[in-house]
């Protein structure tokens, strides 16, 4: 799609048919946007996308089988013109950051009203990145309360990012690439990447190594499984 071209082609993904009629509805009289289909699974969408020209696609992120996150994943993969804006109820900062890192345009929540949305649209379609105002005061109010965690880290420690924190902490337990990609919704090749990472940081070469050096410096938290 041109960046002046209109209308944008539209995809709707959402479990819920009320949902996708209702933006059916609200888009009817707006020439700026193109509903081009609606479907209700992560599934559908991927088969809609092999057969029909779409530029932005509206997922949700809580869906049965394949979740908003590793739908997302996939089509950044297979559709690199194809942009991804999530419209969720889910105003969590951690599934924000998930959404963003398996490569979304942007995040809005279900709460905004119709002018914000088509403005997140036609951003997403001209390749710009798009957070809503709630979710800016989300990831404002995160950062913020994670200064203080930040700030008292013993300057001889490396810093390792909060998804590399979470696998090593995955590690620990003993869970396999394949185990740790369901339970993040990312795929095995992320998680290879932060394994990597980790070791590299860590500049340790074993898991006994690993698990060594994280102990030593309290990088990993075994209390957290009961």
């Amino acid at each position: 799609m041109s960046e002046h071209n209109l209308p944008i082609n539209l995809l709707i993904v959402d479990d819920h048919q009320l949902i996708i009629d209702g933006l059916r509805s609200l888009f009817a009289e707006d020439e700026r946007v193109e509903i081009v289909g609606g479907v209700t699974s992560g599934n559908e969408a991927l088969k809609f996308l092999t057969e029909h020209a779409v530029d932005v696609v509206l997922a949700d992120i809580n869906m049965p089988k394949m979740s908003g996150i590793e739908l997302t994943y996939q089509i950044r993969n297979a559709y690199p013109n194809i942009y991804v804006l999530a419209l969720t109820m889910h105003d969590d900062s951690t599934l924000i950051s998930k959404m963003i890192e398996a490569g979304a345009s942007g995040y809005v929540l279900k709460s905004t009203n119709m002018n914000e949305l088509v403005d997140a649209i036609s951003a997403v379609a001209r390749k710009e990145k798009y957070l809503s105002r709630d979710v800016q005061t989300i990831i404002m109010g995160n950062i913020y309360n994670s200064q203080d965690a930040i700030t008292t880290i013993e300057p001889n420690v490396v810093k390792l990012t909060p998804r590399e924190t979470e696998i090593l902490n995955l590690i620990a337990r003993e869970y396999t690439n394949e185990q740790i990609a369901d339970m993040l919704f990312i795929s095995e090749r992320t998680v290879e990447t932060h394994r990597k990472n980790i070791f590299t940081k860590t500049s340790t070469r074993s898991i006994v190594g690993l698990m060594k050096y994280a102990m030593n410096h309290n990088l990993i938290n075994m209390e957290e499984e009961q």
